[in-house]
């Protein structure tokens, strides 16, 4: 994969359910806690070597934002930092909670 693909709440959840995703939320650190998918990996330059350093490169990775704009520009980053399969979830974190149940926190 040498681009980005797209990926709806929907295709989204179905993966996290079967757990072969490792989903990342690149939103502030307070809308994070105020509310995030489970299990979501809140994603920042800060926290991009550590992540890196914990998850295998060949393990798809759905990016998160909180309308799928800004995602698109971190999946492609994560394809240039070696990431194999990497999506951006269309609609964000705003189309996932009216949808699905999120978590409070970190």
């Amino acid at each position: 994969m040498e681009q980005f693909e797209h990926i709806s709440v929907e295709q989204t959840k179905q993966r996290l359910d079967k757990g072969d995703i490792t989903l990342v939320d690149i939103r502030d650190p307070q809308s994070f806690n105020l509310g995030h998918i489970p299990n979501a990996f809140h994603l920042s330059n800060e926290s991009m070597p550590q992540f890196m350093q914990d998850h295998p490169f060949d393990v798809p990775v759905v990016v998160c934002c909180y309308h799928g704009i800004s995602s698109q520009q971190a999946a492609q980053y994560m394809i240039g930092q070696g990431y194999k399969e990497v999506y951006s979830m269309d609609g964000g974190f705003e189309a996932w909670r009216g949808q699905y149940p999120v978590e409070l926190g970190e």
